[in-house]
C-alpha cells in the first residue's frame, strides 16, 4: 500500500511539474495528424519561430511580472509606440540604425520606469496603471505616426527580424532527409550537452541537501525526450535556412532570464514578493525598487519586441501590437504561472508561447477561421489555469499520495522566507534543507 501511495505521489508531482510539456507534445501530435504532417515541415517550423518571436520575447518579461504578483496590459501599445519611434528615427531622421535601436530601448525603459513609479512608489495597482498605459501609448503611436505607416526599415533590422545565419561549415547528407547545415547541428548538440549538464548539476545540488529528486530512470527519460526534441527541431531548421537570428536572440534571453530568476538574489526577491509581499517586506526585501525595475525591464523587452515586429513587417504601423498583451499573458499562464503570483518559470512561459504558435499555425493550415482560433486559444488558457488550481487543491488536501500525505516538510528558506520550488529545480516536495541565510531581525 505504501509503495502504491509513493508511486501515485510521484506521478502526481511530475504531472504538476511536467503537465505543460506533456500538453505541448500532445498538441503537436494532434495538429501533425490533422495537417497530414505539414505542421512539422522545415519551412513551417522556421515560420513559427520567426512569426511568433515578438510574442515569446514579451512572454519572458510578462512571466517575471506575474511571478511578482502584477500584470502588464500595456505591452501591445508599448510595442506599437516604440516601433513608431524606431521608424521615425531610422526612416525619417536617418539616424544610424544601431544608435536608433539603442535610443528605442532607452525609451522603452523610460516608459517602464513611468509605469513602475506609479505601481511601486505611488501604490496604484498594476492593472489600473497599465490599463491607462495601454490607452496612453496607443495614442502616442497615432500621434507619432500621424495615423499612417513608416517604412522601409534598414536592411540590418529586417535581417534581424527575418534573416538566418549563413552556412559556415557546409552541409551534411542525412539520407532521405536531404542536406542539413553542419553548424546548426553542432549548435543543437552543444545545447543538448548544456541542458544535460545543467539538469545533472541541479539534481546533484538537491541531493546534497537531502531534497526529493526524480528516480534516475525517470530523470534520464526526461533528458532524453528534451534532447530528442531539440535535435529534431534543429534538424528541420538545418534543412531549411539554418538558424533564424531571432531564435539566437531568444536563446540568449531565455538563458539570461532563467539565470536571473533562478540563481540570483534579485530573482529570489521576485519570487518572495509574489509569494507574500508583506512577509517579504518584513524580511528586509526592498519591495518597491524590485517592483520598479521589473516594469523597467518589461518596457525594454517591449521595445525590443517593437523593433523586431516593425522589422519583420518592414513598416511601423498604427495598429501594430494589437492583442499582443493578451497572447503574452496567455503564454505565461499556460506555461504554469500562478494567478496569485510567486510561481512561474521562464521555460514554462516560452513553452506556453510555443503552444499558442502551434495552435495558430496548425489551425491556419487546416483552414480554420479566425474566430475558431480565438475560441481554441481561450479554452486552452482556461484549461491551463483550471489545471493549476486543481493540482494545488489536490496537494493541499493531501490526496496526491506519497510525500503530499506525509507530514509537511520544512521548506528551504532565504531571509526567513520559504524558497519557491522554481528556485529548487521545480519540485514542490522537499525535505528539510538548511537556510540560505539567517533571517534578519524584524524591526517593528
Amino acid at each position: 500500500m505504501n509503495q502504491l501511495s509513493t508511486v501515485r505521489g510521484l506521478l502526481t508531482r511530475n504531472l504538476r511539474q511536467s503537465g505543460i510539456f506533456i500538453a505541448f507534445a500532445l498538441i503537436i501530435l494532434l495538429f501533425t495528424a490533422l495537417t497530414g504532417g505539414q505542421l512539422l515541415v522545415p519551412q513551417n517550423i522556421s515560420n513559427m519561430v520567426v512569426q511568433n518571436s515578438y510574442i515569446l520575447i514579451l512572454a519572458i518579461g510578462m512571466v517575471v511580472i506575474i511571478i511578482a504578483g502584477h500584470i502588464d496590459l500595456s505591452v501591445g501599445s508599448v510595442v506599437a509606440a516604440t516601433g513608431a519611434i524606431a521608424g521615425v528615427l531610422m526612416v525619417q531622421q536617418n539616424v544610424p540604425w544601431p544608435l536608433a535601436v539603442l535610443i528605442t530601448l532607452v525609451v522603452g525603459g523610460l516608459i517602464g520606469a513611468w509605469q513602475g513609479y506609479w505601481v511601486a512608489y505611488f501604490g496604484i495597482p498594476a492593472f489600473i496603471v497599465t490599463l491607462a498605459g495601454m490607452l496612453v501609448f496607443r495614442a502616442v503611436t497615432l500621434i507619432v505616426l500621424g495615423n499612417q505607416g513608416i517604412g522601409p526599415f534598414p536592411g540590418p533590422v529586417r535581417t534581424l527580424s527575418n534573416g538566418f545565419l549563413p552556412g559556415f561549415l557546409g552541409n551534411v547528407g542525412l539520407g532521405p532527409l536531404g542536406g542539413a547545415d553542419i553548424f546548426t547541428l553542432l549548435v543543437a548538440i552543444a545545447a543538448i550537452v548544456g541542458i544535460v549538464f545543467s539538469q545533472w548539476r541541479t539534481r546533484m545540488g538537491r541531493q546534497k541537501y537531502g531534497q526529493v529528486v526524480d528516480a534516475l530512470p525517470l530523470f534520464i527519460a526526461k533528458l532524453t525526450f528534451a534532447g530528442l526534441l531539440v535535435l529534431a527541431i534543429a534538424v528541420q531548421l538545418a534543412r531549411f535556412k539554418n538558424l533564424p537570428y531571432v531564435l539566437i536572440l531568444l536563446a540568449v534571453l531565455v538563458m539570461g532570464y532563467s539565470t536571473l530568476a533562478g540563481r540570483t538574489v534579485f530573482g529570489r526577491h521576485v519570487y518572495a514578493i509574489g509569494g507574500n509581499i508583506h512577509a517579504a517586506s518584513l524580511s528586509g526585501i526592498k519591495v518597491k525598487p524590485v517592483t520598479f525595475w521589473l516594469f523597467v525591464n518589461m518596457g525594454v523587452l517591449s521595445a525590443l519586441a517593437g523593433i523586431i515586429f516593425a522589422g519583420r513587417l518592414n513598416q511601423a504601423g498604427p495598429t501594430a501590437g494589437n492583442g499582443f498583451e493578451l497572447d503574452a499573458i496567455a503564454a505565461a499562464f499556460i506555461g504554469g504561472a500562478a494567478v496569485q503570483g510567486g510561481v512561474g518559470r521562464i521555460v514554462g512561459a516560452l513553452t506556453g508561447g510555443l503552444i499558442i504558435a502551434v495552435i495558430n499555425s496548425g489551425m491556419s493550415l487546416i483552414g480554420s477561421p479566425s474566430e475558431r482560433v480565438q475560441l481554441v486559444k481561450g479554452l486552452v488558457l482556461l484549461a491551463a489555469v483550471a489545471f493549476d488550481i486543481w493540482t494545488k487543491r489536490r496537494a493541499a488536501s493531501g490526496r496526491g499520495g506519497g510525500p503530499d500525505k506525509a507530514e509537511k516538510p520544512a521548506p528551504s528558506t532565504y531571509m526567513g522566507l520559504p524558497v519557491p520550488a522554481e528556485m529548487l529545480g521545480g519540485s514542490t516536495d522537499t525535505k528539510a534543507a538548511p537556510a540560505a541565510t539567517a533571517s534578519p531581525p524584524v524591526s517593528r
